[in-house]
Formats: C-alpha cells, sequence, structure tokens
C-alpha cells in the first residue's frame, strides 16, 4: 500500500508538472498593432464661444412699454435708424405744456422790448424776460430729448443678431431690446484654466472644432489675451482670430456657437505613435520571435487616442492593444497580423 501511494504521489506531481508546462507553453492569443508616424502636438485645450468682434446693445435709457418694433432679427439697418419706440404719451404732454410756457416767454420777451425802445421799463426787466425765455427754450428742448430716448436707434451700420421684446411689453431701464453686430467679422473667445496662461501668447497658433460643424475644422491665432482672470472660474479669457473669419450673417458658423479650442503649444512632425491603450504605467508589451516582452517607454504628449513615444521603441516593433494582466514576460504570444494603427495624419492633443 504504500508503495502504491508512492507511485500515485509521483504520478500526480508529473501530472502537475506536465500541466504546469503546458500552461507556461501554451500561447496566448493578444492583438497587436504597429507603432506610427504623424504629427504630436502638444496643445493648451480650452473651450470657447463664437462672438461678433464689435457688439452693440441698444436699450431705453427710461423704462417703458414698447409701442412698435421697427426691426427683426438678421435685418440689416443703418446708423440712426429706429429700430423701436417705447410708449411717451406723459412726454408728449410734458413738451406741449413746455411749448406754451416757451411761447408766453417769448411773448413777453417781445412786449418788454418795445418797452424798452419806449423807455417805459427799466433794462434790468429786459434781461429778467430774456432769461426766462432762455429758460423755457431750454426746458423744451430737454422734455424733446427726454422723448428721443423713448426711439431705440441703431448706433451705427449693422445686423440685428438678437430681438428680445414684443410690441406692449414693458421695458425696464438699462434693458437690452436689440442686440447689433457691425464692422467686423467674427471671432471666438475662450477661457484658459489659470494652470495654463502661462503658456499661451498672443500670435499663438490654433485650431477649432464645433459638434455644430463636426466636419471642419477651423484655425486661428491668439489674438487678446484678458490681463485679469476671473478669481472665482480660475481662468483668463483669450480672444481668438479666425483665419477667414466670415461675416456675422454669412452662415454656416454663427454667433453663440460653441467651439472646442487647442492652442498649439509645440508640434513635432513624425513622431512616434501607438495606441494609448497598449500603456501600462511607463511600460508596454512587445511580441518578439513569438514571445512576450516587456519594455519601459519614455512618453511624450498624450493624446485622446495615441501617445507620442519618445524613447523604448522603434518603428517595426509589435506592440500589445490593452495587454491583460496576466501576461508574463517570455511567455509564448499567438497574434494575427498586427494592426497599422491609426491613420497617421491624426494629431496629439494635450487637454
Amino acid at each position: 500500500m504504500k508503495h502504491g501511494n508512492v507511485i500515485f504521489s509521483g504520478l500526480g506531481a508529473l501530472l502537475l508538472a506536465a500541466a504546469g508546462t503546458a500552461w507556461w507553453q501554451w500561447p496566448v492569443h493578444v492583438d497587436t498593432a504597429l507603432p506610427t508616424r504623424g504629427p504630436a502636438i502638444e496643445a493648451v485645450y480650452a473651450t470657447g464661444t463664437v462672438e461678433p468682434t464689435v457688439l452693440m446693445p441698444v436699450s431705453p435709457r427710461t423704462g417703458g412699454r414698447l409701442v412698435s418694433i421697427e426691426a427683426e432679427e438678421g435685418q440689416q439697418v443703418r446708423r440712426a435708424q429706429v429700430l423701436a419706440r417705447v410708449e411717451s404719451t406723459d412726454l408728449d404732454q410734458t413738451i406741449e405744456e413746455m411749448r406754451a410756457r416757451e411761447q408766453l416767454a417769448r411773448a413777453q420777451f417781445e412786449r418788454t422790448r418795445s418797452l424798452i425802445e419806449q423807455r417805459f421799463v427799466a433794462p434790468a426787466e429786459f434781461d429778467r424776460v430774456r432769461s426766462e425765455w432762455q429758460a423755457a427754450q431750454a426746458a423744451t428742448r430737454r422734455a424733446q430729448a427726454q422723448r428721443d430716448y423713448n426711439q431705440l436707434v441703431a448706433p451705427a451700420d449693422g445686423v440685428v443678431i438678437r430681438r428680445d421684446g414684443e410690441a406692449g411689453q414693458f421695458v425696464p431701464s438699462g434693458q437690452a431690446v436689440f442686440t447689433l453686430a457691425c464692422c467686423a467679422p467674427l471671432r471666438v473667445s475662450a477661457e484658459v484654466d489659470e494652470e495654463d496662461i502661462a503658456r499661451v501668447s498672443v500670435g499663438q497658433a490654433v485650431t477649432m472644432r464645433s459638434d455644430a460643424l463636426p466636419r471642419q475644422l477651423f484655425e486661428g491665432t491668439v489674438a487678446e489675451i484678458t490681463p485679469k482672470g476671473d478669481p472665482v472660474s480660475r481662468s483668463y479669457r483669450v480672444r481668438i482670430r479666425l483665419a477667414g473669419a466670415p461675416p456675422v450673417d454669412a452662415g454656416p458658423m454663427r454667433s453663440g456657437m460653441t467651439m472646442d479650442a487647442n492652442l498649439i503649444v509645440s508640434r513635432r512632425d513624425g513622431a512616434l505613435l501607438v495606441p494609448n491603450g497598449s500603456i501600462k504605467g511607463d511600460s508596454v508589451w512587445l511580441v518578439v520571435n513569438g514571445r512576450l516582452h516587456r519594455r519601459q517607454v519614455v512618453r511624450g504628449t498624450v493624446g485622446a487616442d495615441r501617445t507620442e513615444i519618445l524613447s523604448g521603441l522603434s518603428d517595426g516593433d509589435v506592440v500589445v492593444i490593452s495587454p491583460p494582466d496576466r501576461l508574463r514576460d517570455g511567455q509564448r504570444a499567438r497574434i494575427d497580423a498586427p494592426s497599422p494603427g491609426l491613420a497617421p495624419d491624426t494629431p496629439v492633443a494635450r487637454r
């Protein structure tokens, strides 16, 4: 019995050893890709909004009810053109009163001047009635100016890009009823985090995309950087001048669209790029002569899909994509034809 137990124990050990050897030698299937060459772009990411370069809100100086609307959104208007009228019944009556006072003061002035010529009154009386007439004239002009304020007029030639008011609606003093754009094309106003603003400078190249126009890539340059940041959002406003910027009403780009902007810090053409999923920490798995080998690499710019490799890899290396945690150095690997990777012209941008 003891001899039989020894035999069975030996057979069990041999079977375990054979299973371990088979498990070690059995090839694991992995997906692979070849590194590609392409531009590696280090950039500051920011979100922005398309806006007119010159924006002019038009609002009443005094609150009142809108009597009529004379312009619509998208309409071209001329300087001093009436856009809307605010109710001015009280001012109309005030003007009539001021005109009556002015006529009375003028008549008094004419009578006094005649009496002065006949030397029936003193010169001081003439000065008094003349001053009263001039004061009445000034009061009439002031009332007329106040009534004119109830006419919303265009401050310059432009296009109405927004109207916030309807006839019969009460509008408070200072509330914009019309927003006009004129004199310059569209631009992008972006917010850059305070941690990145030191890497942004005037004249820096910018590439932009919009979800509203997904098939178009827009180019621009940094035109202005606000000197003071927002202490709440901890960001700085950056104005971006669009290359070949369209007029405000040309389309398809429109004021108010959101832009994803990459402010280019550096660009390296012909960089060695691998899929992001192939990197585990600071290393990648390679397939060399049918076996897996772990390789330390130095990463550069990290993008949404690919990562730049500064050292540790060469163009012909076969890189494992999304390597599982159970891989071991020296393990046999079974692969299909390695994928050529992503398109070589896909830029890498740091966000």
